[in-house]
């Protein structure tokens, strides 16, 4: 069974048919140690520490702040209505930040620890990066507010099942209580016997967890966390007394031979607008376009972006 949805964002979209690296012949990691290959492998995540220097993460952190209009010392600013109507219910009210391409951004994903992270999950160095944005996740006010769905980015009902990740970069140190990333290893393991328990009309994005418990994962600040998409997965309510703040980012195995999508990244770069898809509603001032200026990319960047082809 395969269902009809409609382009919900950068990972749904995406028909990837290169595999994850399964390193056969014990090829050399770039960044990843061989403990960290093997829990990647067993538990479908992984923590790439100071995956970017300090200095990225300050200043980051204070444009996002400065982008939602919001001050960190006065909580008398965190809770406004949102600009932009989201389309995808299940991430209204979940601190989506609608920046998408300033070039504190596009500094972390061309950060040579980060690239090459993703080159040893994938096992190929031909990459290019999502056109993702941050989050910023204010403390709940209703402490008895259980929030924090579980669901898959992807369609689970698909045969073959599809390949790709997902990362987030932490922009501040956070505990259990704050919120972030939660998951459950088991069920991503067990998968395969899982899912011929389930009934033929399951939702393919929100699996029924009954049985499971989430494993709650913490980062610092500078720590990257990449996932497998077939990792059931969300973020957990923050019940604590300051926000979460993280950059989503993520790389898959260029596209190069699909030009419409090639071009829309290259445009969405240029003009500063938001992907296409329904995730990605933008924001109704047009900051980026009117306060910032276009990012500047390196050769890496512009081989990440498809400005530039791998092959050339």
């Amino acid at each position: 069974m395969s269902k009809q949805v409609k382009n919900k964002g950068n990972h749904d979209s995406l028909k990837i048919t290169q595999s994850l690296n399964e390193r056969h012949n014990n090829e050399p990691l770039r960044v990843l140690s061989e403990e960290d290959w093997k829990f990647w492998k067993r538990n479908g995540y992984v923590i790439i520490r100071n995956a970017v220097p300090q200095e990225n993460i300050e200043r980051l952190r204070n444009l996002i702040w400065e982008f939602e209009e919001k001050d960190p010392d006065d909580q008398d600013t965190w809770y406004t209505s949102p600009r932009a109507e989201m389309k995808m219910e299940e991430l209204k009210g979940t601190g989506m930040v609608e920046l998408y391409n300033h070039q504190y951004l596009w500094d972390n994903r061309m950060h040579p620890r980060v690239y090459n992270a993703f080159v040893d999950i994938w096992g190929m160095e031909e990459l290019w990066n999502s056109i993702d944005r941050c989050n910023l996740n204010m403390p709940k006010k209703d402490k008895n507010d259980n929030g924090g769905f579980i669901h898959w980015d992807i369609d689970t009902s698909q045969e073959p099942l599809p390949q790709n990740v997902q990362g987030v970069l932490s922009l501040v140190d956070t505990k259990k209580e704050m919120g972030g990333f939660q998951c459950i290893p088991e069920l991503y393991r067990e998968f395969p016997e899982w899912v011929k328990t389930q009934p033929s009309d399951r939702d393919p994005y929100h699996p029924d967890t009954s049985g499971y418990e989430t494993t709650k994962i913490t980062q610092n600040a500078g720590d990257l966390l990449i996932f497998n998409s077939m990792q059931p997965h969300g973020i957990r309510p923050n019940f604590a007394d300051r926000p979460r703040i993280a950059q989503y980012i993520s790389m898959f195995p260029s596209q190069e031979d699909n030009e419409e999508l090639r071009q829309e990244r290259i445009v969405s770069w240029r003009d500063r607008i938001p992907p296409k898809g329904d995730a990605f509603p933008g924001d109704p001032r047009n900051w980026e376009q009117e306060k910032y200026e276009k990012a500047e990319l390196s050769d890496l960047g512009k081989k990440l972006l498809g400005l530039k082809l791998w092959a050339k």
